[in-house]
This record gives structure tokens, C-alpha cells and sequence, in this order.
């Protein structure tokens, strides 16, 4: 069943990166012979490392396992009886928000194949994301979170620790899912995040995920990030496959549906 579930998961989110992806950039996997900067971690006029850039994330569309030397997954999660009853009862047929364009939401954003543009300055730092054209600004310099309305990317903001930026995520609406393979989350949820610029070419990833209604406890994500000298950013569209909804091949989620 849970198979099935991962089929439908793919089918329904994977049409718009199968179809929006752009044609090989130079390098790696959409051009091979592409080597990414040598050197030590650069650093801004300010004295802190320097993000700015285009990257190259893994792909992480299960965070449970690994992908290949620049990724490390949580392994078997550990539920609560809420979270275990949300994981075997979620069937992307019945209705992923992904099909209707809804917002990925924060994490599976930091998922997704295409590359995010990083822009730096000494209070903010803002995610640039390919897919679907979202962003998200986040303010560095220490202040702590504010009172807000929940929503699907949730309230960050980031403090230094030494050369490493720790982004901290609360307040989602917890409408959304960590991955595509539909892993659940809750209004709960905590992410910690840390980015460390390991050298020229290269940043070191770890995500931290609480979240008491669902999990038992805290799990982590390591992934590495690639800079991308030879990529920018592109143009891309989500839109809503009205003839899929229509024919009942995608299905819009009942929000409004009485929660256990």
C-alpha cells in the first residue's frame, strides 16, 4: 500500500519537474565536466562566510534514506501513535496539495532537485528556489521569533555560532508534508537548521526536526550543497492540470476534514 502511495505521490508532484526542467546548465548531472571551486571558505567584508550563490542541492524526495555521498537520511522515524496513524493512512491520490500548486512548504522546498539562489547581506538571507519560483527571507541578525500567523513555510530566524548560520523554524500551519513520499508533520514542528561553508565550493547541511505531536523525538538530515558557478535560476511555472482535477486524476486535499 505504502508503495502505491510513493507512485501516486511521485506522479502527482513530478510533472511539473519533469516537464519545467531546463536543458543540461554546463555540469553534473545536467552536463557532465563541471568542478566546482577550489580553495577556502570565502567570507564577507564583515567578517562572516559568504553564502551568496547558485547551488546544487540532492534531492531528497524520502528524508528516511540516503542519497549518495552528499546526503544522509533519518532512517526509520520514530512515530507517535498520532504521526504513525498520519504516515499509513496518507494516499497521494486521494488528494496531495502539490497537485493543485499549493506551496511545497519550507522542507520540501530545501528537497526539491532544482538549484536555490542564496542572497546575503549582514541581517538577511534569502532562498531563492527554482521550483515554483518561491523564496524565503530570512532575517540573521539575532532578533527572535515574532508573534505570526502560522503558515506553510513557517517563522524563521537565524543567529551565528562561530562561521556557522543556524536558521530556527517554527510556527508552520502544518498543511504540508516533509517530503514527497508524504512523511507527516504537524502544527509543531520545529526545524533547526545549520549551514556551515565548508570550503570554496561546497556547504555542509544539517537539519534537526521536532515535532512532539508526531515524532517521539528529535532526527536529523545531512546533506552537502554544491556551488554552481555555471547555473542561474529559471523560470518556472506551476499550473493547476484543470483537465487531471477535472477527470479525477488529481485531487484538490480536504483541508476542512475533522482532524484525529
Amino acid at each position: 500500500m505504502k508503495n502505491r502511495a510513493m507512485f501516486w505521490a511521485l506522479a502527482v508532484a513530478a510533472p511539473a519537474l519533469l516537464f519545467a526542467q531546463p536543458p543540461a546548465r554546463g555540469g553534473g548531472p545536467r552536463g557532465g565536466g563541471y568542478r566546482p571551486p577550489d580553495g577556502p571558505a570565502p567570507k564577507n567584508p564583515w567578517g562572516k562566510p559568504d553564502f551568496n550563490g547558485v547551488w546544487q542541492r540532492p534531492y531528497v524526495p524520502d528524508v528516511t534514506r540516503d542519497g549518495g555521498p552528499s546526503q544522509k537520511g533519518a532512517g526509520e522515524l520514530p512515530y507517535t501513535d498520532w504521526g504513525k496513524s498520519e504516515w499509513e493512512n496518507y494516499h497521494a491520490e486521494q488528494g496531495d496539495y502539490t497537485g493543485s500548486c499549493l506551496p511545497f512548504g519550507y522542507m520540501r522546498s530545501t528537497n526539491s532537485p532544482d538549484p536555490v539562489q542564496i542572497v546575503q547581506t549582514d541581517t538577511v538571507m534569502a532562498f531563492l528556489w527554482e521550483q515554483n519560483t518561491w523564496f524565503k527571507s530570512v532575517p540573521i541578525d539575532g532578533r527572535p521569533h515574532g508573534k505570526k500567523v502560522p503558515t506553510w513555510f513557517g517563522d524563521s530566524v537565524g543567529h551565528w555560532e562561530g562561521d556557522t548560520l543556524v536558521i530556527d523554524t517554527n510556527n508552520f500551519n502544518g498543511l504540508t508534508k516533509l517530503d514527497t513520499a508524504g512523511h507527516p508533520h504537524s502544527n509543531q514542528l520545529h526545524m533547526t537548521e545549520r549551514y556551515t561553508r565548508t570550503d570554496a565550493g561546497h556547504i555542509g547541511y544539517e537539519v534537526t526536526v521536532e515535532d512532539p505531536k508526531t515524532f517521539t523525538r528529535p532526527w536529523k538530515n545531512t546533506r552537502v550543497f554544491t556551488l554552481r558557478t555555471d547555473w542561474e535560476v529559471l523560470e518556472y511555472s506551476c499550473e493547476e492540470n484543470n483537465k487531471g482535477l477535472i477527470e479525477g486524476r488529481i485531487k484538490v486535499p480536504n483541508y476542512d476534514a475533522p482532524k484525529k
